[in-house]
């Protein structure tokens, strides 16, 4: 089988990407045909935003930057940002669709090399052609027709694969995106992908798991938070925020699935049925959408135990949690009184803990749910705070004892 890699060297997850395709591609007895893309162009064709970054809040690019140098340390690679980053790429890549075959990959690896270890400038054509004439190749390569329809080609190509940024990788016409989904890619070419290890100490430790029961992507970590905290020997901690409040606080779209380009909503569909297949849990998207949990969340701190069925309710079920009547039963279901419990979410201090919960998560620098916040009560490390149900094995690296220097 064959993965056609698409990148842009100037995109720090293709980079990081590129350093474990081939390996993967080897152990699985597959290739990788490596298709260079303008990652600018991608974002034109498609309306996307040329650098997301600038449009994000402050915490989530803060933690995106985190989460940057966090894998780089997981996969135990150099990585830094160059100064002036993000710079044009255009030569670049029109340099790489010149190349074919191995010449190709080689002078792609030295790319982002240059790029992101040793912080040279990719658009100055002079330091371009210094790179190829060190590689053996010819200067002047990225100025040649060939290279610059080259290059449209294969940025048009990944466009009608569906891929709305990079890394894009395709097998068989199917499409994933990002560093962090190549266990899938791994799973398509019949591998027994792995996200965690082992061989680590262990401590005693807190998880505080900050949620909403409106976002999906809750309901998938809900669904494996507590045998993962349990099975380390931590103690887990619910938080029940109001994702929507926190998000005027730190200015992102109340729904920022609705602010998503074509592609990428139609991208997270299925990548979201591939994330409940993995953790073997049943998932189907809500006919009513958003959902206002503010009842339910109230409900969930009033009896705790009630999370996992008003999840369930929700994301598997079908059913409308938000309506009065429907919450009522499913709390009747779980052996509770629905009628105390209900009247219980109406009390002062009910509201005021979901309110407390809230600024907790913003001043923790939360940006979004599901958010982790491990705590290491004897201080020997300090508080590591991660973001998204793909970020489980992250949280369960650290709480097998990886620390990593990076927030």
């Amino acid at each position: 089988m064959n993965i056609e890699f698409y990148y842009d060297i100037v995109c720090p997850y293709a980079y990081l990407a590129s350093t474990q395709i081939e390996a993967l591609a080897e152990r699985n007895g597959a290739t990788v045909s490596w298709k260079p893309v303008l990652l600018g162009g991608i974002f034109r064709s498609i309306g996307g935003q040329q650098v997301p970054m600038s449009t994000m809040s402050q915490p989530r690019a803060r933690l995106n930057l985190l989460d940057l140098e966090r894998w780089a340390d997981l996969w135990n690679v150099p990585f830094s940002f160059a100064d002036g980053h993000p710079r044009r790429s255009v030569d670049a890549m029109r340099l790489l669709t010149a190349l074919s075959g191995q010449d190709r990959i080689d002078m792609s690896q030295r790319l982002f090399r240059a790029y992101w270890i040793e912080g040279l400038d990719i658009s100055d054509r002079a330091v371009l052609d210094k790179l190829a004439l060190e590689m053996g190749y010819q200067a002047g390569l990225f100025a040649t027709e060939t290279a610059r329809n080259g290059l449209f080609e294969c940025t048009a190509e990944a466009v009608q694969h569906g891929a709305f940024g990079v890394p894009a990788f395709v097998i068989d016409g199917r499409l994933w995106w990002g560093q962090d989904r190549l266990h899938f890619v791994e799973a398509a070419l019949g591998g027994v992908p792995s996200l965690s290890e082992t061989n680590h100490t262990k401590g005693d430790r807190i998880v505080r798991f900050y949620h909403d029961f409106s976002s999906p992507f809750s309901y998938l970590a809900a669904t494996q938070i507590e045998q993962v905290v349990a099975g380390h020997g931590a103690t887990l901690q619910w938080r029940p925020i109001l994702l929507g409040a926190l998000f005027r606080e730190i200015g992102t779209p109340d729904v920022p699935l609705f602010e998503m380009s074509e592609p990428k909503r139609r991208y997270m569909s299925t990548d979201l049925g591939d994330w409940a297949q993995f953790w073997g849990v049943d998932f189907s998207f809500p006919s009513s959408f958003p959902i206002r949990t503010v009842q339910p969340l109230r409900a969930a701190l009033v009896e705790p135990s009630l999370t996992g069925a008003i999840y369930r309710a929700a994301w598997a079920e079908g059913r409308v949690i938000d309506d009065p009547a429907v919450l009522a039963d499913i709390i009747a279901e779980a052996g509770f009184d629905a009628e105390s419990v209900l009247a219980k979410t109406t009390d002062a201090t009910v509201k005021a803990a979901l309110r407390d919960n809230t600024e907790e998560a913003r001043q923790i620098g939360a940006c979004g749910v599901p958010t982790f916040h491990l705590i290491h009560p004897k201080a020997e490390h300090d508080p590591l705070l991660l973001w998204g149900q793909d970020r489980i094995h992250m949280l369960e690296r650290a709480l097998l004892g990886w620390h990593p220097d990076c927030g």
